[in-house]
């Protein structure tokens, strides 16, 4: 009995690998002589400047809504898909330090809170810039 059901567990885990390695495998593209061993790139990374564009925002020091004693600071970056004029930047920071200064403590502890203030963070931002943040990179969040 131990033996059968060992064979069968090695059976279901060959057939699963191979069925995992056929779902990820990447398409075949058909490349010409001359590109032999070159990757091929997108036409937006071709062009100088269209590309993902890191910016740091300005730190957000501010007391949150409850406790009112607590204040938070949080450095962060946003990633935009391509070049944004620098006042986007800054109404986004604006909009973000006007959302923490609503957050109660219960809303941010443990990292599923931490998950849900990221989430809504890339939400607002991207509502923002009308979709042109792509995600929201939070260096440092310091409570005191």
């Amino acid at each position: 009995m131990l033996a059968m059901v060992t064979v069968a567990a090695i059976g279901m885990g060959w057939m699963s690998g191979g069925y995992l390695k056929g779902v990820g495998a990447p398409s075949s593209v058909p490349v010409a002589p001359e590109n032999e061993g070159k990757v091929p790139q997108p036409e937006a990374e071709k062009q100088p400047g269209t590309g993902p564009t890191l910016v740091a925002l300005a730190p957000i020091t501010t007391n949150i809504a409850s406790p009112a004693d607590t204040w938070i600071r949080m450095e962060v970056s946003v990633v935009y898909d391509v070049p944004q004029p620098p006042a986007m930047a800054e109404d986004i920071q604006q909009d973000l330090l006007a959302f923490v200064r609503t957050l109660k403590m219960h809303q941010i502890e443990g990292a599923s809170g931490f998950q849900h203030l990221k989430a809504d963070l890339d939400e607002r931002a991207s509502i923002r810039s009308q979709g042109h943040v792509k995600q929201v990179l939070v260096r440092t969040l310091l409570l005191e």
